[in-house]
């Protein structure tokens, strides 16, 4: 389970598309047009664009299959995470100064039936029963200090589903790894 092998410039690359979409459709100019050679980056992979305003989440949204080239699925995604995220009014151009952005590659997810194989810091969990399903990032764990078993919890009740249905053997648990990385850490 090992999401793409990214180097320094090829995350700054992805950052910058999601920078430059996110500030062209916040101020709704056409969006910039990017011609990505980089073969990497051309892969099919799922991806999430994370916005952070003063710590504080500001937007998320991501595609957790690779349905085209993966610098695409980050601007798809940079544009849903600050116009579109349920949890937020859209990001108005007057903060674009204060955010900060963050991308998350993910590997393709694996099933797990055990939760003895699931490594807080190190997987990120996609719960799902029946049309119920949730997802939580590797880095949500952390920042949050949970346990396992309150990873496991949260996800749970992020696809409305009940606290411990990840005990119901009709609930299927799937783990994933990411390559995170944002605006202050490399440009």
């Amino acid at each position: 389970m090992a999401s793409l092998n990214l180097d320094q410039k090829q995350k700054k690359t992805l950052l910058e598309i999601a920078r430059k979409t996110i500030e062209h459709t916040v101020l709704g100019k056409k969006l910039p047009e990017f011609k990505i050679e980089d073969k990497t980056l051309n892969e099919a992979c799922g991806a999430f664009v994370t916005i952070h305003k003063n710590k504080n989440l500001r937007g998320c949204i991501g595609n957790v299959v690779g349905r085209g080239p993966l610098y695409k699925t980050v601007m798809q995604m940079a544009i849903e995470a600050c116009v579109h995220d349920p949890r937020f009014n859209p990001v108005q151009p007057s903060e674009l100064g204060e955010i900060d952005i963050e991308v998350s590659v993910l590997s393709p997810f694996e099933k797990t039936e055990s939760i003895e194989d699931i490594h807080v810091g190190v997987h990120g969990l996609f719960i799902k029963q029946g049309f119920c399903q949730g997802l939580l990032l590797p880095q949500v764990a952390t920042e949050y200090g949970w346990t396992k078993e309150e990873f496991l919890e949260h996800t749970c009740l992020k696809a409305g589903l009940g606290r411990s249905c990840y005990k119901d053997s009709k609930c299927e648990i799937f783990i994933f790894s990411a390559t995170v990385f944002g605006e202050k850490d490399i440009i």
